[in-house]
């Protein structure tokens, strides 16, 4: 099975680092032109020169806050109407910080719900009259195992999370019809800068050391290691594949079989 991207013209937010930056990297490997989203245009630009090394050379960034979603908005119009259409979305953002739900401040729903919920919105409505018009669409959000199964000690995260699922499964019944598939990637623990600070947090607050709670969550995983984030790279180039126009609607744990439910 040869999984080809070329042609395809994909965007890839939070692609500086960890589980974006490999999907990215895979992505211009099976031939797709990339355009990198994140704010910090110093770490855009070297990954940037890292894709230049892949054999398609048409790769792009843009400089974007998801803590400013009209500010994305207008840029992203300036970039849909300077470009050709986008075959591929892959939404991805950063988690809020850990903590009970009880103790969470109504602020951190309201900005966690602005950068995923509000901003996948922006950038859905932005690329959707492109995609319709290429008769070839797919949206790949990376949210989290706890969609399925709750993460002790990540309450907004949790909360956030969901509601991210249940508006990719609406959107995979709305866009069908046009050849657009829209489906979730769930990673588990995945070796990123994201899983060893939430180490640092839970050591903190539970008097252990971080190395006690490396091996606790270790425990936890059948597969006894964590995820490297090359693997969502190739799961992603899969779903955004032609080979998977028929999968849509759907949520694909990466977690070495940690959560207990189907």
């Amino acid at each position: 099975m040869n999984i080809s991207l070329e042609g395809k013209n994909a965007i890839v937010c939070g692609s500086t680092q960890g589980i974006g930056k490999a999907i990215a990297l895979q992505f211009a490997s099976s031939g797709a032109n990339v355009t990198l989203i994140a704010r910090n245009e110093v770490a855009l630009r070297n990954v940037l020169r890292e894709l230049a090394a892949s054999k398609i050379q048409n790769h792009n960034i843009i400089v974007a806050d998801f803590s400013e979603p009209e500010t994305l908005r207008l840029k992203l119009n300036n970039y849909v109407t300077e470009n050709p259409p986008v075959h591929i979305l892959v939404n991805n953002s950063g988690g809020p910080k850990g903590g009970d739900i009880v103790a969470a401040g109504t602020d951190e729903f309201i900005k966690t719900f602005r950068n995923h919920i509000v901003c996948n919105q922006i950038l859905v409505q932005s690329l959707i009259e492109g995609m319709k018009a290429e008769k070839y669409g797919r949206i790949i959000n990376i949210i989290s195992t706890s969609v399925k199964q709750p993460i002790k000690g990540l309450g907004v995260s949790n909360t956030i999370r969901g509601a991210v699922a249940s508006w990719s499964k609406t959107l995979a019944i709305e866009l069908a019809p046009f050849g657009i598939t829209v489906n979730n990637i769930l990673p588990g623990a995945t070796k990123t800068q994201r899983l060893y600070s939430l180490f640092k947090a839970r050591a903190e607050s539970s008097g252990k050391t971080e190395e006690e709670i490396e091996k606790d969550w270790l425990k936890e995983i059948p597969a006894g290691r964590f995820g490297e984030p090359e693997e969502f790279g190739y799961a992603a180039a899969f779903l955004a594949s032609p080979l998977a126009g028929y999968i849509t609607g759907t949520s694909l744990p990466l977690d070495g079989g940690r959560i207990g439910c189907l």
